[in-house]
């Protein structure tokens, strides 16, 4: 198998290259350069019609796209250490945190990158600035809730680190990177986000 990828700081890759490094699995790595637009390629959409990094393809060419459904996929091929969960509860809790960080932190992120950073001016027309400088403050709510959530606890899903974290470490990253900073007062999420930054796999 080989992955499709885009180096950081993309984030939905990076889900995938840290999932592979905490299974301690190596596949190789086939960089598809965004900004050169390879990802709308005939070639590359081929393996994903919706032109998006990652791409997971298997030996048969068959190709896996949405990072979650390539973790779970290699979840069941290489299942120790399991990170989507041991038992039934620990696996509803798993899936519930993905979508929740998926829904509440990713999603504002998202719409701030897409319509007020100048970087995507050219390729999103037309932006809607004011929308994406609104998500500015959800993003932080969202945080601010997050904090609440974790208190007490040394992971996002629950005693032990999960797909959950992966997830949340990603999107905290990238916002970062594109300008949403983790407010000072959120004591919680900054030892978290030290925490699972200082796993080997973070610099997936």
């Amino acid at each position: 198998m080989k992955l499709y990828n885009t180096p950081m700081p993309a984030p939905n890759p990076r889900r995938v290259r840290m999932f592979l490094a905490e299974k301690g699995v190596s596949v190789p790595l086939v960089d598809v350069a965004l900004v050169k637009g390879e990802h709308k390629s005939a070639e590359h959409l081929a393996r994903n019609s919706l032109g998006q990094t990652p791409v997971l393809e298997l030996e048969d060419g068959t190709c896996i796209s949405e990072t979650v459904s390539i973790c779970r996929y290699l979840e069941s091929v290489f299942p120790e250490p399991d990170l989507f969960g041991e038992t039934a509860l620990e696996q509803a809790l798993v899936d519930m945190w993905v979508r929740r960080v998926e829904f509440h932190l990713m999603s504002p992120a998202g719409n701030y990158w897409r319509h007020a950073h100048p970087f995507t001016a050219k390729v999103v027309v037309p932006q809607y600035k004011d929308f994406g400088e609104a998500n500015r403050g959800a993003y932080e709510k969202s945080l601010g809730w997050l904090d609440r959530e974790i208190a007490g606890r040394n992971f996002v899903a629950g005693a032990r680190f999960t797909i959950a974290d992966i997830c949340t470490l990603s999107t905290v990253d990238f916002a970062d990177w594109i300008g949403l900073k983790v407010p000072e007062g959120l004591a919680n999420v900054r030892a978290w986000h030290a925490r699972v930054s200082g796993r080997a796999s973070a610099g997936a």
